[in-house]
């Protein structure tokens, strides 16, 4: 399938918090982003180099899970031309909203699975104060260096129970390319991480064990360094924060890595996928076998076996 740019980058994930105030004193104290706004139902986040005002909505709620997935188009005609490709997919149209204090009008639209994800163009950078203001000017905001203080949204993971299924909707809608995947014994698809620019990738779908639906794996920020990483393992360790699995490497993607429960339950990741980028306009996504999954992470770290089990929400709840 030939590339489409229409969409330039992952924007922001709203995340549902049954605990919001020890949510919010995690993301802001340990992990590190800072708050761009707030208003009774929710937070607006923000890591220092993201140039939006917001790029993790933090939203109080029954339970746990993501509430929306936002991506931004690469231009006002973009824009159009993805409403126009959405709205005779043959996928779920949600419709037009007035959009969040970060970005204008937004046209909501839905997965197979009950995930919403929503695009927009008309969006609202971040304006430092002079608290923040960086000393270079091609940066977004001062380093402040509190908590993990990761640099940028860089992608999520959400559950389908057919991730051949969302691989089409995410190519139909988005037009996203596979840059990995994994193919099963049964010939199922296992797992496919997906890009709209040159990022290796800002969006996986692994498949579904728990038997939910519209089911969030989890979150990540991106860091400078794998240095950064270690730091903040001790930070996760010293504000009890529950440590899943890493630091470590992935194979797929090779990104080091970080998984960390934040209070309410939600998995969020740190990582730093060092230089790797797909630059090639005819890449053809490399495929790992079952037989090659089972031998772990890139340096033989056995997968944990909660990663293939722990989403959001919990299996049996609902998220809206």
């Amino acid at each position: 399938m030939e590339p489409c740019f229409d969409i330039a980058h992952l924007a922001h994930v709203e995340m549902y918090t049954n605990k919001f105030d020890e949510s919010l004193d995690f993301f802001l104290r340990v992990y590190g982003l800072t708050l761009s706004g707030q208003d009774e139902k929710s937070a607006y986040l923000r890591a220092w180099d993201d140039y939006e005002f917001h790029t993790l909505k933090l939203t109080r709620h029954h339970t746990t899970g993501v509430g929306h997935i936002a991506y931004r188009a690469s231009s006002p005609e973009a824009f159009e031309r993805r409403v126009k490709a959405i709205e005779a997919s043959g996928y779920k149209v949600l419709g037009w909203t007035d959009g969040d204090p970060g970005h204008g009008r937004s046209f909501r639209f839905e997965d197979p699975f009950g995930h919403v994800f929503e695009i927009y163009y008309d969006t609202v950078r971040f304006r430092p104060s002079d608290a923040e203001r960086p000393a270079l000017k091609n940066v977004a905001s001062r380093y402040h260096g509190q908590g993990c203080h990761p640099r940028r949204l860089d992608h999520l993971n959400l559950l389908a129970s057919d991730v051949s299924e969302f691989r089409r909707f995410m190519q139909t809608c988005l037009g996203s390319r596979v840059t990995e995947m994994i193919e099963l014994d049964n010939g199922r698809i296992g797992g496919c991480w997906f890009t709209i620019n040159n990022k290796g990738y800002d969006l996986a779908c692994t498949e579904e064990h728990g038997r939910g639906d519209a089911r969030l794996h989890h979150v990540t920020y991106a860091t400078d360094s794998r240095e950064d990483i270690l730091r903040a393992a001790d930070i996760f360790l010293e504000n009890g924060v529950h440590i899943e699995t890493g630091p470590h490497k992935h194979a797929i993607q090779g990104t080091f890595f970080l998984y960390v429960w934040e209070p309410a339950g939600n998995r969020v990741e740190l990582a730093n996928a060092g230089a790797r980028l797909i630059l090639a306009p005819d890449w053809e996504p490399v495929v790992w076998t079952e037989a090659e999954r089972r031998k772990g992470q890139a340096w033989g770290l056995k997968t944990i076996e909660t990663f293939h089990t722990h989403g959001t929400p919990p299996a049996g709840t609902k998220g809206d």
